[in-house]
């Protein structure tokens, strides 16, 4: 039964709801002030977002975690949203494929370049350009000696001998005070760091102390080399950031481009799934954007974000975070380059997706089975009518995409009249004519097909040439010997997509070879004799040709058969 407003109660304090249907999976995360006025916004007259209706009709439970604060609540819904992953919410694409940068907490802190970084860690990211990401690491190293190595050596190692690393296995130094540069440059503090350092680069060359001059001066070098990318000048820019946002169906893209020092410095974009609502959007990429680096002291945003997350803004920064959604000036003219962005990406990533969608859905298959790849795929299906018209056909798969050229149709030639042994005689006719071995064969149907045409294919040795699996229609659960039973869920979708293919098109070879048997079966023709009494009469006198010797009388006495009806048989038989 869906969701009732009556049958929520919920408390007035700030917290996470959870819309959940009958298998309680969650299908939405929202936060709330007031979570007891929040919910009841889902259920107005005139819901104040499209997917609201359908969210409400599909959710059978509503379920809250209450939280000390707002702000408790907006971090509480990142971590439940990246969790389960629910349908109805907004989320970055495949986030957790961003590198990020750390720096380990550990007496001489190591930099990574890492897609898992280290819990006791200081990190920056996630980065959507992993190249930029991986050239700042070696403008880090290369100009601060920051080691990246696993252990210290006693004797050094090759990094230090070429300049990567400062050596602080051998000789501390000032290890700590590069460390510290590293994270005041990650964090986004160059300009007080370059202020600093020039002054104590004069201090030093005042006292004559030329070689640790010329040392900080390399410095200063580096630091302008890993934040300076100028594009665009304006005296108002000064550590901003910019959003804008395309859209295109459930796809979106979001750009963040980023300014200091009167130039623009840099730009990010980020794709995202779009469940229709631009805040929830936008609010769902500021969360995860800043959750791993310093807020800006201005954000330009499209639309106003909510108290809640200007608050959590501004801890994060530690100051008040100016957030704007400008109408003029030069902000608008930021504002408007990364809109046009965002629209320019947003397209990009809709092309893209058309063709690198369905290589997405083999290559998550193929995670979920253990399997290097799932390039190429073929499903077997059967199909007949009361033991007539028995045919069987298989469809191929490539990189996801049918490949109808190779779709092949057989007509069973034996006396067998169940699945499995139809089955395994198809089957065995496409062994001894294949050419090229896919890395799954999938056959419709549960264990016991999955072990008969197992058997099959071991005893013309070629058991090994492929992996074996068998999809059964209930709850869509896949059967492979040796491995545990696995029910699909989105990440399975390419296989369910094979088996519903020939499914398809097995039935529409089987309807074609019924429309060619019905012109030679005068029983097709004959009015008011549906499948059900057909398969009376094949049960009753034991196939056709006890019904072709069966008298008018005879006829009659089969249930559901009366005197009219069996005298139309009888015509169209004689």
């Amino acid at each position: 039964m869906p969701v009732t407003l009556d049958k929520v109660d919920l408390p007035a304090k700030p917290g996470v709801y959870l819309f959940r249907n009958a298998d309680e999976r969650v299908l939405y995360v929202g936060k709330a002030t007031v979570l007891s006025q929040r919910i009841r916004s889902y259920f107005a007259t005139n819901p104040d977002r499209a997917m609201i209706p359908e969210l409400v009709r599909n959710s059978d439970d509503i379920e809250c975690i209450v939280t000390n604060s707002p702000q408790e609540a907006l971090i509480l819904e990142r971590q439940l949203i990246r969790q389960h992953r629910p349908r109805y919410n907004s989320m970055l694409k495949d986030d957790k494929s961003y590198p990020f940068l750390a720096l380990t907490k550990e007496e001489f802190p190591r930099i990574l370049y890492t897609r898992h970084p280290p819990k006791k860690s200081w990190k920056w990211g996630p980065f959507p350009n992993a190249a930029a990401a991986k050239q700042v690491v070696q403008l880090l190293r290369r100009h601060f000696g920051i080691r990246d190595c696993k252990e210290l050596l006693p004797q050094g190692c090759l990094a230090m001998h070429i300049g990567l690393c400062a050596g602080p296995c051998i000789e501390a130094g000032d290890y700590a005070q590069r460390v510290k540069n590293v994270r005041r440059i990650l964090n986004g503090d160059a300009s007080e760091l370059i202020e600093e350092l020039a002054q104590e680069m004069d201090e030093r060359s005042n006292a004559q102390e030329y070689e640790m001059a010329a040392s900080i001066r390399d410095m200063i070098k580096a630091v302008r080399t890993v934040t300076s990318q100028q594009v665009i000048l304006s005296k108002v820019y000064r550590e901003c950031d910019a959003i804008g946002i395309g859209i295109k169906g459930d796809l979106a893209a979001i750009v963040v481009i980023h300014a200091d020092d009167g130039v623009i410095k840099g730009q990010e974009s980020w794709p995202l799934i779009h469940r229709g609502d631009e805040g929830d959007s936008i609010s769902t990429f500021i969360v995860e954007h800043y959750t791993n680096r310093r807020p800006p002291k201005i954000l330009l945003t499209p639309i106003p974000i909510s108290t809640t997350l200007q608050e959590w803004l501004n801890e994060r920064r530690g100051a008040i975070v100016d957030v704007r959604v400008p109408m003029r000036g030069d902000f608008v003219t930021l504002t408007n380059l990364a809109k046009q962005n965002a629209k320019m990406q947003v397209e990009r990533l809709a092309n893209k997706a058309s063709g690198s969608l369905e290589q997405r859905a083999a290559d998550e298959a193929a995670a979920l089975l253990s399997m290097t790849s799932l390039d190429h795929i073929v499903c077997f299906d059967m199909a007949q009518l009361l033991g007539d018209s028995r045919v069987g056909a298989s469809v191929c798969l490539r990189n996801g995409r049918p490949s109808k050229k190779e779709y092949r149709t057989y007509t069973v030639k034996g006396d067998a009249l169940d699945d499995l042994r139809m089955m395994r005689e198809v089957v065995e006719r496409w062994i001894k004519r294949v050419e090229d071995w896919p890395d799954l064969l999938l056959i419709d149907g549960g264990e016991t097909h999955l072990t008969i045409i197992a058997k099959l294919l071991e005893k013309h040795g070629v058991r090994d040439r492929m992996q074996l699996a068998s999809l059964a229609k209930r709850e869509e659960t896949i059967h492979r010997e040796g491995h545990d039973d696995i029910i699909l869920d989105r990440r399975g979708r390419v296989l369910v997509h094979a088996r519903d293919e020939a499914h398809r098109f097995v039935n529409k070879f089987h309807r074609k070879s019924r429309s060619r048997n019905r012109l030679s079966d005068p029983l097709e023709g004959v009015s008011g004799l549906g499948a059900k009494k057909l398969q009376s009469l094949i049960r009753h006198f034991g196939g056709r040709q006890g019904i072709k010797h069966a008298s008018v009388a005879d006829l009659k006495t089969v249930p559901g058969i009366g005197p009219s009806l069996a005298q139309r048989i009888f015509d169209s038989l004689h």
